[in-house]
């Protein structure tokens, strides 16, 4: 086997040299983009508990971060196809921009309330929607099919580390300055994603017949229905969305009233989850080969449960950490090969459209909090948390007979 087929004997400093510049800039954006949203959710999350003490409320503004996947997700994946991906990007960014100002000022000026901090997690849900068929589309077109995984790693790794700096710094600045220095911070951060946005070179001509965006959708998702693999693996997403997920809203919950943590506390709980993901995503740049993809893939949704089911019952911060670490390790292989494999899988022609696809499928991720929010409010969200969990893991083991398929 040569070494450009096996990630794991390519030295790694080889492997960061042999990405064009396009990934970096690429890159750097997902990275300043996903320590907003850490930041902004953390912050948000602590913020509202605060002001309405509901588990439910919280859950469900996080919902609505992930809720503009599921309602358009697989439309914006078709319909990003009749416009250069570059300028489109950019022009997303633009509109997260000045929702977090718009945000910032209402802060500044004392009147934020907790229906301005909903409508904002939409607007910007609606940014992270295009993320796969947008940015990461793009992506896969800068560094080419036989270095997607290993690219998806490098991506994945970037927004995990992001995840250890974005509630790091939202805590300590909800602390010391307010919700409105966060909100600041992120005005100035997505403003520089767009300048390293424009910044890339290669473009994505649009394409050709792409105005009948709703059948070019149902095309998509015909295909998706009738490959035994993608299908699967949209129902993985499903699973994972659904039972495992939605408990990253409960963090601010959980370290508030059963660990009786700070904002600076909760914040930094809440990074361990991303500093494992990190680690992971890292490991998975240099070892991973195709051999492990659906095995990473499935496993590390598995091994995801069991760590949330560890953390929900947890009443030590130590022992909290380390089950946050390990949602952050396995939630690593999930995240890096699940755009890897449908990426590869999907027709070359069809990709935005089937990454669009798989946005809605992570867009049922607003079931679970719906679901979570309501449970925790009733029986306590640790009980939710892992009975959640358990269903999550028994709905795995149900559908063996097709995630096998993968």
């Amino acid at each position: 086997m040569k070494s450009e087929d096996n990630p794991a004997a390519t030295p790694f400093r080889t492997m960061l040299q042999a990405m064009p510049a396009d990934f970096w800039r690429l890159w750097a954006v997902g990275m300043i983009t996903s320590t907003v949203r850490w930041l902004e959710t953390v912050v948000v999350g602590v913020v509202v508990y605060q002001q309405t003490g509901s588990a439910f409320v919280v859950a469900m503004i996080t919902m609505l971060r992930l809720l503009p996947m599921g309602l358009f997700g697989a439309f914006l994946g078709a319909f990003v196809e009749r416009f250069d991906r570059r300028l489109t990007l950019a022009a997303v960014l633009g509109l997260m921009t000045v929702t977090s100002a718009a945000l910032a000022l209402i802060a500044w000026a004392g009147a934020l309330e907790v229906w301005h901090l909903a409508v904002g997690s939409f607007v910007n849900g609606l940014g992270w929607t295009t993320d796969n068929p947008l940015r990461r589309m793009m992506m896969g077109e800068a560094v080419g099919r036989d270095r997607m995984g290993t690219a998806m790693a490098f991506d994945v790794g970037a927004g995990n580390a992001s995840r250890m700096v974005g509630p790091t710094v939202g805590g300590f600045l909800l602390a010391g300055i307010g919700i409105e220095g966060a909100l600041l911070l992120s005005t100035l951060m997505y403003a520089a994603s767009i300048a390293v946005t424009l910044a890339v070179r290669s473009r994505i001509a649009p394409s050709p017949g792409a105005g009948a965006v709703l059948g070019r959708t149902w095309e998509a998702v015909a295909i998706v229905l009738a490959d035994k693999r993608l299908a699967a693996t949209m129902l993985v997403t499903i699973i994972y969305n659904v039972f495992a997920w939605p408990f990253t809203s409960m963090i601010p919950v959980i370290g508030r009233d059963r660990l009786f943590l700070g904002p600076e506390g909760v914040g930094l709980l809440t990074s361990v989850d991303g500093l494992g993901a990190f680690v992971g995503a890292l490991l998975l740049a240099i070892w991973l080969t195709p051999g492990w993809h659906a095995r990473g893939y499935v496993g590390g949704v598995a091994v995801y449960l069991l760590a949330v089911i560890a953390f929900a019952l947890s009443t030590d911060p130590v022992v909290a950490g380390i089950a946050l670490l390990m949602t952050g390790l396995s939630g690593a292989a999930f995240a890096t090969l699940q755009a890897t494999i449908v990426y590869l899988a999907a027709p070359v022609e069809m990709r935005s459209r089937i990454l669009g696809v798989l946005s809605v499928c992570i867009g049922t991720g607003p079931i679970g909090f719906v679901w979570l929010g309501w449970l925790a409010d009733r029986i306590g969200a640790p009980h939710a948390m892992a009975t959640t969990g358990v269903i999550g893991l028994m709905a795995l083991a149900a559908t063996r007979p097709l995630w096998r398929r993968i």
